[in-house]
């Protein structure tokens, strides 16, 4: 079974101090850097481009980065966020007229391909693409934002997703994004969950390597 993995989100970081964000995650238990590309028209927010993740890419980064494109046509950038330095691209059900298409461009540039859903979006949409991505990301919070109010119908969405994996693909990467803390963790995990992105719950906590441990080695007895 896939062990729990732990992404911090960099989008809650102090972004006058990046670099020491991201020292902080090579010193911790987490798996991955979780990186949030916004274009202020997919949703209401803007985030990093290629300079920053060029910036903080590997070896900088000592863990891969989890990249997450919250934009209107990916396809037209897919190349580029591979070549900036991305382990895992993910692109939304939402921007893509053609979804199998944007899969196979990520995967022709080695990098794993993830699909994300909005809050609205049903998990059975992505019964035809299970078995070509590597990552499913639930978002558990209206994407835009970071430090919203998780989401409990996501618990339902995870069970649904999971229940889909069943004799297919048990390797599949679930991704939960938003809203995830401790007090979450445990339901997250037990429903299915294998990969939690955590934003304000690490970075606006006091000891941020502390509170990766905490979600990552208070849950490591479950099965998931």
């Amino acid at each position: 079974m896939t062990h729990l993995q732990i992404a911090p989100s960099i989008l809650a970081a102090d972004f006058r101090h990046l670099g020491d964000a991201i020292q902080m995650i090579n010193e911790s238990e987490a798996d991955l850097v979780h990186v949030d590309v916004m274009d202020g028209r997919f949703v209401p927010n803007i985030s990093f481009g290629f300079p920053v993740l060029k910036a903080i890419k590997p070896p900088f980064s000592q863990k891969p980065l989890d990249v997450h494109l919250m934009i209107v046509q990916p396809e037209q950038y897919i190349d580029a966020f591979c070549e900036a330095g991305a382990s895992i691209l993910t692109v939304h059900y939402e921007a893509c007229t053609h979804l199998h298409r944007a899969i196979q461009m990520i995967k022709a540039n080695g990098v794993k391909a993830g699909v994300a859903l909005n809050p609205h979006t049903p998990v059975h949409l992505l019964s035809d693409i299970l078995d070509e991505i590597d990552l499913v990301c639930l978002m558990s919070v209206n994407p835009g934002f970071g430090g919203q109010k998780f989401i409990p119908h996501t618990l339902s969405k995870i069970q649904q997703l999971k229940m889909m994996c069943a004799n297919r693909r048990e390797d599949l990467l679930i991704e939960i994004d938003g809203g995830v803390s401790t007090a979450n963790a445990a339901a997250l995990v037990k429903s299915g969950a294998n990969v939690l992105v955590a934003g304000s719950s690490v970075f606006k906590s006091d000891d941020p390597k502390l509170s990766i441990q905490q979600l990552k080695s208070s849950y490591s007895s479950i099965n998931c």
